[in-house]
């Protein structure tokens, strides 16, 4: 397990290694469907071309990407830039988007065409029911409200059939987590590439590298 002064120390060594691949999706490929009771299964990773590449991504303070639905098309997350960097302010249709607390509870508001907004801001529902991604097992739980389609269970009891993320440490989204993470995140951060602000705060420093370490160290163990 790599700690933090191991990585930290080695950060000198690696600003000439290259590879960095940072691809939208972070969903894994065997675990991406919700379910809502009127409008079906829900696919949080195959948006785009090539497939994933405007899929959900639920990594830092807020989420973005696209979620497909067969039967009334495409809810929006967020696109990514929240006006102040950290969050979606979710009082205009310019800024709108789920977010992601620092205990996975998930709030906000999602867009369809079609459906219209789904809100993930529910603090009436009991604690266990509410919106939230369970960072222990990288997993999406509770339930979203749309109020055209009803409820959206993110916790399906069908085998398989549940939101699934990678560990946010799998810098370079290849489905584990080992010592190319670390040498992709190493580079990106030494240049003070967007993909490295890994805290989602719109400033790639010292706190990053910090994330970045304590999710390395928890998911390689």
């Amino acid at each position: 397990m790599e700690s933090v002064r191991t990585i930290m120390t080695s950060v000198a060594a690696l600003v000439a290694i290259t590879g960095v691949a940072a691809a939208q999706t972070n969903v894994t490929a065997t675990n991406k469907f919700s379910w809502a009771e009127n409008v079906g299964w829900m696919n949080w990773r195959d948006a785009g071309a090539p497939v994933g590449a405007q899929g959900a991504l639920l990594q830092g303070s807020f989420a973005s990407g696209f979620v497909w639905m067969e039967n009334v098309g495409w809810l929006n997350l967020g696109d990514g830039t929240p006006a102040n960097g950290v969050s979606y302010a979710n009082v205009n249709g310019t800024d709108f988007g789920v977010n992601i607390a620092g205990d996975g509870s998930l709030s906000g508001f999602a867009w369809g065409e079609n459906i219209g907004w789904v809100n993930f801001t529910l603090p009436s529902l009991p604690v266990a029911d509410r919106p939230r991604l369970d960072l222990g097992a990288s997993r999406l739980r509770g339930f979203a409200w749309g109020e055209n389609i009803g409820w959206i269970n993110l916790s399906s009891s069908e085998e398989g059939k549940y939101v699934g993320v990678r560990c946010s440490a799998d810098f370079n989204n290849d489905g584990q987590v080992d010592f190319f993470d670390y040498l992709d995140f190493a580079q990106a951060f030494a240049v003070e590439d967007p993909s490295a602000d890994f805290n989602s705060d719109g400033q790639v420093d010292f706190f990053d590298f910090l994330d970045f370490a304590a999710a390395f160290d928890t998911c390689s163990a």
